[in-house]
């Protein structure tokens, strides 16, 4: 194995994969004292904008094209948003360091007067009002809480989404707070809601950032010290009940794990959606435990109890 001085950082070309990887770069050299310069790799999210994710088949969409760079070695790390990351982890390669994580929550945006203050339902948006998101899980939610909106795909990046809605393409949208944030958008008139985990879960390891390496790579053993136990502990029970399921970005599931007196307090929603996305049930589950393992367990069984027809036997 090769390690190029400064190391070589793989990462998709989005404006916000970008501040991603400036950000962990940023990191490397203040933290570790290692110069770093950044590779952008093109993945088939990427490439692909004219169809919505539900309807695409796969996993690792934003991934698999970063995951083989390193293994050819033409970088010597790579960023990903945890979100976006298969549960499977390629023989070969390992996650070295999940850093701080940025706010999980999701962001409600609708267009001027459209949100009421304070709505005891964001989702009270009028009859026929258009809500745009790429997400089943968000799709799931929303039309749990108001069937009367008209849910559809929106692809692109983050200022591209966001500008949509501006235009007047979609009367609201979601996505994550996160995002928003760390471009520092100018929402302009647009109404905006951060949304509680009561009233919608974000995806499993939302806000969180992932380093991969090469797995064993002696020379990129550093980044190492980048890792937050906590964080990791707490998405390792989301992803833990996401794998537990079956995994996949189609999967309507939102999970979040915070630290509690009595452990790991997991939240869980699954959501099931017709083909048109125009009906969704959910049913929410919890659970406390002393390791994320039995807290993603608990939340299983729950679930294959209370949705069997998504779960299964």
């Amino acid at each position: 194995m090769s390690v190029s001085n400064p190391f070589r950082l793989g990462t998709r070309g989005s404006d916000l994969a970008l501040w991603q990887a400036r950000h962990v770069a940023r990191m490397i050299t203040d933290r570790l004292g290692h110069d770093c310069s950044i590779e952008i790799i093109k993945t088939s999210g990427d490439r692909i904008q004219n169809v919505a994710f539900r309807k695409m088949e796969g996993k690792g969409f934003f991934t698999k094209e970063l995951q083989e760079a390193l293994l050819e070695e033409r970088v010597d790390l790579v960023v990903h948003s945890l979100k976006d990351l298969p549960t499977e982890e390629p023989g070969g390669l390992e996650i070295i360091a999940i850093p701080e994580r940025a706010e999980p929550a999701d962001l409600l945006l609708a267009g001027p007067g459209l949100l009421r203050d304070p709505p005891a339902n964001p989702f009270n948006l009028p009859r026929g009002s258009v809500l745009g998101t790429s997400s089943l899980r968000r799709a799931a939610q929303a039309l749990a809480r108001n069937h009367e909106i008209d849910i559809r795909a929106l692809r692109g990046n983050v200022p591209t989404r966001v500008r949509k809605l501006q235009d007047g393409e979609f009367d609201a949208i979601l996505l994550a707070a996160a995002g928003v944030r760390r471009l520092g958008l100018d929402l302009g008139e647009l109404g905006a809601r951060e949304l509680t985990p009561e009233e919608m879960l974000p995806a499993p390891g939302q806000g969180a950032l992932a380093i991969e390496t090469r797995a064993g790579d002696p020379a990129t053993a550093c980044l190492k010290r980048l890792h937050d136990e906590k964080v990791a502990e707490c998405v390792a029970a989301e992803r833990g009940l996401l794998e537990m399921l079956g995994g996949g970005c189609h999967l309507p599931l939102g999970a979040l794990a915070v630290e509690d007196p009595g452990g790991l307090r997991l939240q869980a929603v699954l959501g099931e959606i017709d083909d048109q996305a125009t009906r969704a049930e959910i049913a929410r589950v919890g659970s406390v435990a002393q390791d994320s393992r039995t807290a993603a367990r608990v939340c299983f069984e729950a679930l294959k109890l209370a949705m069997p027809r998504v779960v299964g036997g």
